[in-house]
């Protein structure tokens, strides 16, 4: 009897935790459905969003355009544009029920630290979309834009004619890699928090970091410097800023902890 009452005790909490789980993940389904639908009705205005440093380029030059080349095409392209756009949209509230579900199992210092963590990495992939949208796309546009030739000289003109799907592609890919890459503070913190590395370690490896960094820049970047630099340029600054971040982390944890009343204290006799 006892032996089944213990086995019962000890299978309480695992299956609370698993309810707990699912509702959070039900939520943030619940949540993602419901911006994915938003965001396909606006779909059309979001591309246009997307669109716009290319259109800020090109100015007001007669037949210009945009096509699609397969009848589904477009259709497809705005549903992946709604998805990336509603995971853009709800990646705060899943961060906040991921935090709410893992919190409560931690160490008063423990949700110090990673709390800061938490909040930081919804600002810091939007910090990276931001820079890519509005720095990188019309340096990178402009750049690709100058081997277009008007036909001179009985020559036939090359001009852009861009495929809605591949332009899509293109800017998604560009979002993320800034967006994922300007995590790298939180990835560092978690690690140094973990005790996989220390401060001392990153500055000793800082001369393979800067070429890891650019070589990652090259790869998921297109094919132009200008892009490889903006990008790799800022995640360099990030691992600097997480060395300062993670010494600062090593001296709190130095500091002498609050005195507290031991348990196991002898009680003062009285006379």
């Amino acid at each position: 009897m006892n032996d089944h009452s213990s086995v019962d005790l000890s299978r309480a909490p695992l299956l609370s935790h698993l309810v707990e789980l699912r509702k959070r993940l039900l939520l943030c389904l619940m949540a993602f459905v419901l911006a994915f639908i938003a965001c396909y009705l606006v779909a059309e205005q979001i591309y246009q969003f997307l669109m716009q440093p290319l259109v800020d380029i090109l100015g007001e030059e007669p037949g210009r355009r945009m096509i699609y080349t397969g009848l589904h095409e477009a259709f497809i392209t705005y549903l992946k544009l709604a998805f990336f756009a509603a995971l853009f949209i709800t990646l705060p509230l899943i961060l906040i029920q991921l935090w709410k579900f893992i919190a409560p199992g931690l160490y008063r210092h423990e949700k110090r630290g990673l709390s800061l963590l938490f909040a930081m990495t919804p600002v810091l992939f939007v910090a990276g979309a931001a820079l890519a949208y509005y720095l990188v796309f019309p340096l990178a546009w402009s750049f690709f834009i100058s081997f277009e030739t008007t036909g001179l000289d009985g020559n036939m003109p090359v001009q852009l004619e861009a495929r809605v799907s591949e332009y899509l592609g293109l800017v998604i890919q560009l979002i993320l890699a800034f967006g994922l890459s300007f995590e790298l503070p939180v990835i560092l913190l978690l690690l140094a928090h973990t005790g996989a590395l220390t401060a001392d370690s990153l500055v000793k490896g800082r001369r393979y970091a800067i070429v890891g960094i650019y070589a990652l820049a090259a790869l998921i970047t297109p094919p132009d410097l200008i892009s490889q630099i903006a990008l790799g340029t800022p995640i360099l600054l990030l691992y600097e800023v997480s060395i300062w971040l993670i010494r600062w982390q090593e001296k709190t944890r130095t500091k002498p902890a609050d005195k507290k009343p031991s348990a196991n204290k002898p009680a003062t006799q009285t006379s």
